[in-house]
């Protein structure tokens, strides 16, 4: 299993936020030491690497909304040069992440924008609340978008919530060393009164196609909530001299913003030798064989974090 990366200096935590004074709920992520680790693991091309940092935050930003005791996925898969992205958040904590391209590909754009990496294809995001209970899966179609802009339209699909949501991955010199940092911020639209409810209601979908939709979700308190979302520069997001608190309040602070208990992110595998051995015994026994390698064990690695495991045949009961 990989090493755990805790931070002690408030970084690499999701902290929940509401303006009350604007009806809106959000979510501030800071990531630095947990996000370095991972990327660093991999060596991954810049480009690649700051594709999935802003997987990584949207992660930690939509899953720390979930009260449950489960899993929270975020995972593409793409025509473009980044064929497969993958961070699961197993709650309350630990997350991992994982990127699949084209090395070609991405070595002839190396400054290809995460939106012109992943090109076409598709964004899953799944919730596991366990065996017991029901798989929820939203998809958005990738058609030459980022995921902020995925984002949006997996709200406005999905959960029909007013969305603003912000990503920025970067890198910043600590101890003579480039770091890499990411940050995020989302904000929704959820007024307790009726009367907002109803100009907050996006439209049901049952409109003829092509047909232009007026939405409903132009409230004066809303659209003063996005615009200052919107004025977010991506270095304050990956400041690690900005505290969260100090950046809310620049946003905010006219209107009045109250913080929560922040939630702390590991980077942790969920792979351990117990589940590869346990993965290499649903294997027949021809193909087990086939597996072994000419210093006679078994080897396999962990896409997510590395970790080689030697196994012996004899564990997976071959001879």
């Amino acid at each position: 299993m990989s090493a755990v990366v805790v931070s002690v200096t408030g970084e690499d935590q999701v902290l929940p936020f509401t303006v009350e004074a604007l009806d809106v709920r959000g979510r501030l992520v800071r990531i630095g030491p947990m996000l370095d680790a991972i990327l660093h693991r991999h060596a991954y091309p810049r480009a690649v690497a700051r594709l999935l940092g802003e997987a990584v935050a949207l992660t930690a930003l939509l899953g720390a909304a979930l009260k449950i005791d489960g899993q929270f996925q975020l995972q593409a898969r793409t025509t473009g040069a980044v064929e497969l992205l993958v961070v699961d958040y197993d709650l309350p904590e630990n997350i991992r992440a994982y990127a699949r391209y084209d090395e070609a590909a991405v070595a002839a754009a190396p400054e290809a924008s995460p939106a012109e990496l992943l090109g076409h294809g598709h964004l899953g995001l799944t919730i596991e609340q366990g065996i017991q209970n029901a798989r929820y899966q939203g998809i958005v179609a990738l058609s030459g978008q980022g995921l902020e802009e995925a984002a949006h339209q997996y709200f406005t699909q999905s959960e029909q919530i007013p969305t603003r949501v912000r990503l920025a991955v970067g890198q910043v010199i600590e101890g003579g060393k480039d770091v890499w940092r990411a940050g995020g911020i989302v904000v929704q639209f959820l007024p307790s009164s009726p009367e907002k409810r109803r100009h907050a209601d996006l439209h049901p979908g049952d409109a003829p196609a092509g047909a232009d939709i007026m939405t409903q979700n132009d409230d004066d308190d809303w659209l003063e909530a996005r615009a200052l979302v919107e004025t977010v520069e991506d270095h304050e997001l990956v400041d690690p001299l900005l505290t969260s608190e100090e950046l809310l309040y620049r946003l905010f602070h006219e209107r009045g913003v109250r913080v929560f208990e922040s939630q702390s992110l590991v980077d942790r595998c969920r792979c351990s030798r117990e589940r590869i051995v346990g993965m290499i015994e649903r294997f027949s026994e021809d193909e087990r064989r086939h597996m072994i390698a000419d210093d006679g064990a078994i080897t396999v690695t962990c896409e997510f974090c590395s970790t080689h495991y030697h196994v012996a045949p004899a564990e997976v009961g071959v001879g």
